[in-house]
């Protein structure tokens, strides 16, 4: 009688361990590669993303949404750690180094603490593109954070199609080549990426769940089936209008960064380019659509936080200047959705006030109720996932680094860089009178007080994210 007792007693507490279990929350985060706000959901005259553009309706839109530093590697470290790139250590294209920082809890590892399953497919951490792919290799992945890890292997430019460079002068493996490849969506990286995401969900669906899947895309190469460049006529791209004259009041030591002579790009050049970009992100996009479709199906959707946003922005043709490693806006600004089922006040709408990649991590764990690392350096979302206009939010400032000791504060009303860590020259961006970051008023004695206002904040966001003098050398690339 007693053996049945305790039989009864263990089952009691099993059921009860499930249904806890059952109760946890699962998060689906995506996130694309080298992705710029081109979203038809965030207003773009012609890209096209109708699935992003479904999830937006039943999700938040974050509108003024800033990486930490517009590299995949650093960008990446920050997202995944909660943490500034001068936190992390990473600063340039690698992975984080539990050598150096054995303390870190990353984002899926504290999930993975509390008894949820986490797997990641394809890039998550940093891994180099195209040549990890073409490898199937895991590049500077953290083994620590996953229970389960898939690493795509795929052709990339080497695929069946017609392939064009469309940056002659350069012959580096960044150049510009659009492939209209023959095949199906699945012969391609991120369709196997959303075939495996459909496998993990049916493998995952009975126990809480951190599933973390890469799209490679838009990152060149320039990859997409071919009725995916049928969506756009490439006569038709529009390139962006920039003053000849634009990069002459830079600072000499990032003013020819990446500018137009090194890529050679011609103007009928460029309206393939953005054909191209603009064919892998609606690529990309039907990926994601597949994959929350499945989400749907299995009826996993009303305990899913669903996550998409893109590592850093990018530059096609903005300051003549062209890829990430920048401090303007267009390659600081992120598209950022969350959907989080039980939050029903602002479903549909968008957001405008400023936030940043880092809160991404104390958001998940908020919404979980999982407690968060002490360490973090972002904020829970949470106030703003429940009301967009929230003046609980306070946050007024996004602060991102950058190569050559550049780093860069971001205010509703200006946009303040130095680089070399002031030594080496200044920009200053009236954002309310100069979106396009055009005239540079940092040496304008006219605005003298602004200019030592705004110095004195970015001193003072950097000290908090962890940087001393010994950094000083530190991302010289």
């Amino acid at each position: 009688m007693k053996s049945y007792i305790l039989f009864f007693l263990v089952f009691l507490v099993c059921l009860s361990v499930y249904t806890q279990d059952k109760k946890k929350p699962n998060v689906l985060f995506i996130i694309a590669d080298d992705l710029n706000t081109a979203l038809s959901g965030y207003g773009h005259p012609q890209c096209k993303t109708p699935e992003l553009d479904k999830l937006a309706e039943r999700s938040v839109v974050f509108k003024n949404m800033h990486c930490q530093h517009p590299l995949c590697g650093p960008s990446r470290a920050s997202i995944m750690s909660g943490l500034h790139t001068y936190s992390t250590g990473v600063l340039k294209n690698a992975g984080i180094d539990r050598k150096q920082k054995p303390d870190i809890v990353t984002l899926p590892q504290a999930f993975k603490n509390k008894g949820y399953y986490t797997a990641r497919v394809s890039k998550i951490f940093h891994m180099g593109i195209p040549f990890d792919i073409i490898q199937g290799t895991a590049g500077g992945d953290d083994p620590t954070s996953w229970d389960e890890v898939y690493n795509m292997k795929a052709l990339e430019h080497n695929a069946k199609g017609k392939l064009t460079n469309w940056s002659p002068k350069h012959d580096g493996h960044q150049k510009f080549n659009g492939l209209i490849a023959e095949g199906t969506d699945s012969d391609h990286v991120d369709g196997m990426a959303a075939d495996k995401a459909i496998e993990m969900l049916h493998k995952l669906k009975d126990r809480p769940f951190f599933l973390a899947v890469g799209m490679i895309r838009p990152h060149v190469p320039l990859v997409a089936p071919k009725k995916y460049f049928d969506l756009y006529e490439r006569d038709e791209m529009i390139a962006p209008i920039v003053p000849e004259n634009d990069l002459e009041d830079l600072p000499t030591i990032y003013r020819n960064r990446n500018t137009n002579k090194k890529w050679g790009v011609t103007p009928e050049g460029h309206k393939g380019l953005l054909e191209a970009y603009y064919a892998s992100v609606s690529y990309m996009d039907a990926q994601v659509g597949r994959i929350l479709d499945k989400l749907k199906e299995l009826d996993l959707d009303q305990n899913t936080i669903v996550v998409f946003c893109s590592d850093h922005g990018y530059l096609l043709g903005e300051h003549h200047k062209f890829q990430k490693p920048h401090l303007f806006e267009e390659a600081i600004r992120v598209p950022f959705i969350i959907h989080v089922p039980w939050i029903k006040s602002s479903i549909g709408k968008g957001t405008t006030k400023i936030t940043e990649l880092i809160d991404l991590y104390p958001t998940l764990t908020d919404l979980a109720k999982i407690e968060a690392p002490k360490e973090l350096q972002g904020k829970s979302l949470m106030p703003l996932l429940q009301n967009v206009n929230s003046k609980k939010w306070r946050k007024k400032v996004a602060f991102t680094t950058c190569n050559a000791g550049g780093a860069s504060v971001r205010t509703d009303e200006w946009r303040f860089t130095h680089w070399k860590h002031g030594d080496r020259g200044f920009e200053m961006y009236d954002l309310k009178n100069d979106p396009g970051e055009f005239t540079n008023l940092a040496d304008n004695p006219k605005y003298a007080k602004v200019r030592k206002r705004l110095n004195k904040l970015l001193l003072k966001k950097k000290t908090a994210a962890g940087y001393t003098q010994e950094m000083y050398e530190w991302g010289y690339n």
